[in-house]
């Protein structure tokens, strides 16, 4: 299809309009999303196609390795980037979470240095939750922001809160809700990234400015630095519209992918003035590389999830390999999410989880980052003690370079974990948390506490593409069972048969789904994409 449009093509809004959106979806900033579109939608979805021609490499025997072709950025040993801005260099402990107005009240309220506001993996993004998000950012950076529960209590924001660090939606996710073009004619989907980014930024960036911090970002499921490349440009072009000074925005991104990870200085230096550092995004991290090499062999099969530990060798290179680029280029190191939660009616739940939590958070400050994730207010004082033991009264350890030898290509993909197995337990609870998880995102809820550890978007896609790769392999379980399509059939009747069912449940969406994503032999890039027409039906323009 082509998508080239008219510069005067104009913006749609293909659903009714929830309470107080105009608010967000105001003229002048459904004006600056159609610039943001005309000007760099046709170049995102040539990268997205660049995606798919790196997969079919792998997929026919290709390797992944360092680039020659940019060799002299990783030799040149002179170029920095331009590190934390305003309110940034402090960021020992972020917690992570949506963007729902309770949620925002609780993370600003939860004493971490950074909130990472999430409009991906931890949102599921219905047009209620994508608007109501934005809305929840406005009013919180005005002071403006309150809740009250359906019980009647009251949540208010406190003096003192983190600096905002806002995650829009990943490259390749659409918004179905607007469009640009001509309803008589051609029109297509804006991107999920754009809209977020852009109104958020349009709406906010000015105020937080003026209060001292600015427009951060995480950015989510890169794979390239050109796509790095992409993000700086709308970055220079959104501060150019707006009159801000280049260089006001800060970026952090999300090394979640095996391609990002051999591009990591690259990255750097494409975003060099607008960089704050990278973030060890573990879990979608394993994904990626299940993905990958999802077909290219018994040597590449993963086993259990509950065995793929940072301690194994192809984590520790990877996250070695970040702290030491970071460093050396003067950016921070952000450490990963544990999975682990507390639960406040469960003593024994909550133990478990913060000597979890306290081991990996330890491992972390030792190795050298300067900050870590949370997803749950009660572990905030538990990483912030493990930092506080390495950091001191420093903000960070940005200076600490060891140069120690960096990690190889062979280290990076050594997936060898010895003594590991795939389990019947392990197809069972891959399954049990993507049919769970599913459920809940098909009902608007993005981030899901299952059996004691926090799911996202990210374990769910590591429990599918798991499922799809050992039925595709014939992988045999420890004991004895060869893992077939009929195999999991059989596994997930059994787990819907011993599931609470519920008025209202999206549980028969959810099987659908997953079976989809899992046992067909087509293997979606995201489940996400696949599960979003489930969650945007509306198409009538108003």
């Amino acid at each position: 299809m082509d998508t080239t449009l008219d510069a005067t093509a104009s913006v749609f809004i293909t659903t009714d309009l929830t309470s107080r959106a105009e608010d967000i979806l105001t003229s002048d900033a459904l004006e600056f999303l159609r610039q943001l579109h005309l000007c760099f939608d046709l170049d995102r979805r040539e990268l997205l196609a660049q995606r798919a021609r790196r997969r079919h490499r792998i997929k026919h025997g290709g390797g992944i390795d360092f680039l020659s072709e940019t060799r002299a950025v990783r030799d040149d040993p002179s170029w920095r980037v331009a590190g934390a801005g305003p309110g940034l260099h402090d960021r020992r402990v972020e917690i992570t979470g949506p963007v729902d107005r309770k949620m925002t009240i609780n993370a600003l309220n939860s004493g971490a240095r950074v909130w990472l506001a999430d409009f991906e993996d931890a949102t599921s993004p219905t047009w209620s939750n994508v608007v109501e998000g934005q809305l929840s950012l406005y009013d919180a950076i005005r002071g403006q922001i309150g809740f009250t529960s359906p019980d009647g209590r009251e949540y208010r924001v406190g003096d003192v809160t983190p600096t905002i660090v806002m995650r829009p939606r990943g490259l390749h996710l659409a918004e179905s809700h607007l469009r640009v073009g001509d309803p008589a004619g051609d029109s297509v989907e804006m991107a999920g990234s754009l809209v977020d980014f852009g109104l958020y930024f349009f709406h906010n960036a000015r105020a937080l400015v003026d209060q001292g911090r600015g427009p951060y970002f995480y950015l989510p499921k890169l794979e390239s630095h050109l796509e790095a490349r992409l993000w700086d440009e709308v970055f220079s072009f959104a501060e150019t519209y707006l009159g801000l000074p280049h260089g006001t925005i800060r970026a952090t991104v999300l090394i979640e992918t095996i391609w990002a990870a051999f591009e990591m200085e690259e990255i750097l230096f494409e975003l060099r003035d607008h960089c704050a550092g990278l973030n060890a995004g573990r879990w979608d991290y394993i994904f990626s590389i299940i993905k990958a090499f999802r077909d290219r062999g018994e040597s590449f099969v993963l086993p259990d999830r509950s065995q793929i530990t940072m301690s194994v060798p192809f984590m520790r290179a990877y996250t070695s390999l970040l702290v030491e680029t970071c460093h050396r280029r003067g950016a921070h190191a952000i450490g990963g999410m544990s999975a682990f939660i507390p639960n406040r009616r469960d003593p024994d739940v909550t133990s478990r989880a913060v000597d979890q939590v306290r081991a990996d958070k330890n491992r972390e400050s030792r190795d050298g980052f300067d900050g870590t994730w949370v997803a749950h207010p009660d572990l905030v004082p538990i990483a912030m003690a493990e930092f506080d033991a390495v950091l001191g009264e420093r903000p960070n350890q940005v200076d600490h370079v060891t140069g120690a030898p960096r990690p190889t290509a062979d280290e990076l993909l050594n997936l060898v974990i010895e003594e590991s197995f795939v389990s019947a337990n392990g197809v069972r609870t891959n399954v049990s948390v993507g049919l769970r998880y599913l459920e809940s995102w098909l009902r608007g809820v993005g981030a899901a506490a299952i059996d004691n550890l926090m799911e996202d978007a990210a374990t769910a896609e590591i429990s599918r593409s798991q499922i799809w790769q050992w039925v595709q392999m014939e992988t045999k379980t420890r004991e004895g069972d060869v893992i077939t399509r009929d195999f999991v059939t059989a596994v997930i009747k059994q787990v819907m048969d011993e599931l609470t069912r519920f008025s209202g449940d999206r549980f028969d969406d959810a099987v659908r789904l997953f079976e989809s994503v899992s046992l067909e032999s087509h293997f979606p890039a995201f489940l996400t994409s696949v599960g979003y027409p489930l969650l945007s039906k509306s198409t009538q323009i108003l």
